[in-house]
């Protein structure tokens, strides 16, 4: 009976993703939806499960393979069909020759050996076939073992920057990533910049210290946000808008739909001016493209929104708000929060954002400069609204206010349109009829 072809399915308009890790191996019995393997892009990692369940007869992928949607990830017997694979239940190790036989049969190598030779080789990296398979006394989880043996690595070789010395799987992938070109004068550069990187110290010196690794969120935002900081010339700009009215309009509607199971926050009023202000004011929803000699303007609205969670910072899209009532995108908004913080966001739940965000309300501050998510121009920082004292012509009155920060694109948004832009936002939040027209 022919084998089922399992490709990458939808993830989106992702294109060139990494594999990370792989779950299955050849002769391996699986049941539908069990993960085969995980991908990561430059925003989340996504598993992908299989269809049915059967026999894995034989894999098309390794670790280091660059996939999109389509791709072959491997073939499956479908129960009920015979495998032409001998079992392997029982083998927990791959040999040094097993390791070696893709290389022998011209296919695609793992990523840290080359076809080549090569004049130096990272730290830790062996030469395919002589990598050790039992690493004995090495402190490592059975999946950073397997992949450190699927990538020609030894690990006694390399320091783990986990727990007790533990060796992660970003230890292992460190080790095997190309060493940045160094700049004049020996001073490493960080990748792609040619900045000179911030000397390593040993701090142990100084008094006792922990080792905390950063979590998988924070590992992917970091470079999109250094990327992010490196390539948008930021600027960010300060205001005000008075927001009595329309918190005590809030505060009427999160009543009466507390018994709903959702509640009404400022965020839902701000995502709908900020429709309004976009419309008014189209550069802000657009992107530069990729030449940098022209603007894409954006006939859509979706939102992006920071979301805390004990993980990190992630910004799910709620899309077509200029379509939406504040009820709408309340219930959608509390959906979304509760799928980032459980860690159930999608590749889907993360794209196509025309404008971001911040919200730091529920802690406190005075303002702040929120980084650009690019390919955006612009992001909203938000921070606890406050009452002062407003003159009203003849006498001060106590007013609810709302300090606003708008970070942007000084190559494609100048200041005065930056300040044009967030005096029209507050001027709609100070008069939430505004919002209808």
């Amino acid at each position: 009976m022919p084998a089922t072809e399992v490709k990458v399915p939808d993830i989106g308009d992702f294109a060139d993703v990494p594999v990370i890790e792989i779950h299955v191996a050849s002769g391996d019995v699986v049941n539908a939806e069990d993960p085969l393997i995980t991908l990561e892009s430059d925003k989340a990692t996504m598993d992908i499960p299989s269809p049915a369940a059967g026999t894995v007869r034989e894999l098309q992928v390794q670790v280091g393979d660059r996939v999109a949607v389509g791709a072959l990830i491997l073939l499956l017997d479908e129960d009920g069909a015979h495998s032409e694979v001998p079992s392997l239940v029982g083998q927990q190790d791959f040999s040094a020759d097993a390791t070696a036989a893709p290389a022998a049969a011209g296919q695609e190598q793992p990523v840290g050996s080359s076809a080549d030779a090569a004049p130096a080789t990272p730290p830790g990296v062996s030469a395919v076939g002589a990598t050790p398979t039992d690493f004995e006394g090495v402190h490592a989880g059975p999946s950073v073992r397997r992949l450190a043996r699927e990538l020609a690595v030894d690990l006694t070789k390399i320091t783990g920057s986990g727990a007790h010395g533990r060796i992660t799987k970003e230890d292992l992938l460190d080790a095997v990533r190309p060493q940045a070109a160094l700049p004049a004068g020996g001073a490493t550069a960080t990748p792609g910049t040619g900045i000179p990187e911030i000397p390593a110290q040993d701090f142990a010196k100084f008094g006792p210290v922990q080792t905390a690794p950063l979590t998988r969120i924070q590992r992917l935002a970091g470079p999109h946000l250094h990327r992010s900081w490196l390539n948008i010339p930021h600027v960010t700009h300060h205001d005000e808008a008075d927001i009595t009215e329309i918190d005590a309009y809030r505060k009427e509607l999160d009543t009466a739909t507390k018994a709903e199971g959702y509640r009404v926050t400022l965020l839902s009023f701000l995502m709908k001016a900020s429709v309004s202000a976009l419309r008014e004011f189209p550069k802000l929803n657009s992107s530069l493209t990729p030449e940098k000699d022209a603007l894409i303007l954006k006939d859509y609205f979706n939102i992006g929104v920071a979301v805390d969670t004990p993980d990190g910072l992630v910004v799910p899209v709620i899309r077509d708000v200029d379509r939406k009532g504040i009820a709408t995108i309340s219930r959608e908004l509390g959906a979304m929060s509760a799928k980032a913080r459980d860690g159930k966001l999608g590749a889907a739940d993360l794209q196509g954002g025309c404008f971001t965000i911040s919200s730091l309300g529920g802690i406190g501050g005075t303002g702040f400069t929120p980084i650009v998510n690019a390919p955006e121009v612009a992001i909203l920082g938000v921070v606890r609204s406050k009452m002062a004292p407003v003159w009203g012509g003849t006498t001060f009155t106590p007013r609810l206010v709302l300090p606003l920060s708008l970070s942007y694109d000084h190559r494609v948004v100048d200041g005065a349109l930056a300040a044009r832009f967030t005096r029209h936002l507050c001027n709609l939040l100070e008069d939430v009829r505004r919002l209808l027209l």
